[in-house]
């Protein structure tokens, strides 16, 4: 269909028609577009019927509301970015709080571990000194009852009393004095004469002996380990040592 074909009164539109022309969107010029193809696909040998309505053109009414939805639009973006936001925050500060929460468990735990691993090094520590006591408790020297080991227990007690005196000093006045029994009684000299007669290993005296005797020992001039101990005691006192006796003394 050629443009000459249609009614000059469609194609000689006024000026309010033009500006509705003007303003139209591309769907509103597709659908007039379209209105202009023929009705069916059968070839007319005539021209094309022309309604006599009036062509009804989309108007510039349209773009308020167009804007109106664009700034609906960017209105729910902006509330759901602001959602997001809120959403993260909230995770963030939840995350946060899981974290210190975390945090404050290991701490305890690891405090906890620090005083059970205390008292347990505690625990051990005295234990280790029990032990070491009973050791030494069990390392306690059992000495023979015999010369020898009279000899020994009395310098064990000299030396823990402080009392001067060597094994062979000792030895040599006990075997001046008893040659080694301490059942040994001098009935003779002036001290048995005086009622107060030498007795023992070392042939000490009952004053003497009262007066240095070593506690821990027991209180008799017959006993081997008290008779060499006063005697020594008394030596060191006398002599500056029973070493240095050679003698009766």
């Amino acid at each position: 269909m050629s443009v000459s074909s249609v009614p000059d009164r469609l194609r000689r539109l006024n000026k309010t028609q033009k500006l509705s022309v003007a303003g139209i969107s591309a769907v509103a010029a597709a659908a007039l577009s379209l209105s202009l193809v023929p009705g069916n696909a059968e070839a007319e040998t005539g021209p094309q019927a022309i309604s006599s309505e009036p062509v009804v053109f989309a108007s510039a009414a349209g773009a308020p509301q167009a804007k109106t939805i664009q700034a609906s639009v960017i209105e729910q973006h902006s509330t759901a970015e602001q959602l997001i936001k809120a959403s993260d925050a909230a995770k963030a500060k939840k995350a946060a709080a899981v974290k210190e929460k975390a945090e404050a468990v290991s701490k305890a735990k690891a405090k906890k571990a620090e005083a059970v691993s205390k008292a347990k090094a505690k625990k051990a520590a005295a234990k280790r000194d029990t032990q070491a006591a009973s050791r030494s408790e069990s390392r306690t020297p059992v000495f023979s009852n015999n010369l020898d080991g009279w000899i020994k227990e009395s310098l064990s007690i000299m030396k823990a009393k402080g009392i001067p005196g060597t094994y062979d000093g000792l030895h040599r006045n006990i075997m001046r004095e008893s040659s080694g029994n301490p059942n040994a009684l001098n009935d003779w000299d002036v001290n048995a004469v005086n009622g107060v007669p030498s007795i023992g290993l070392l042939q000490i005296i009952k004053p003497t002996f009262d007066a240095y005797h070593v506690g821990g020992t027991p209180h008799t001039q017959y006993d081997p380990v008290a008779n060499i101990t006063a005697s020594a005691n008394y030596a060191a006192d006398k002599y500056g040592s029973i070493d240095n006796v050679n003698s009766a003394y």
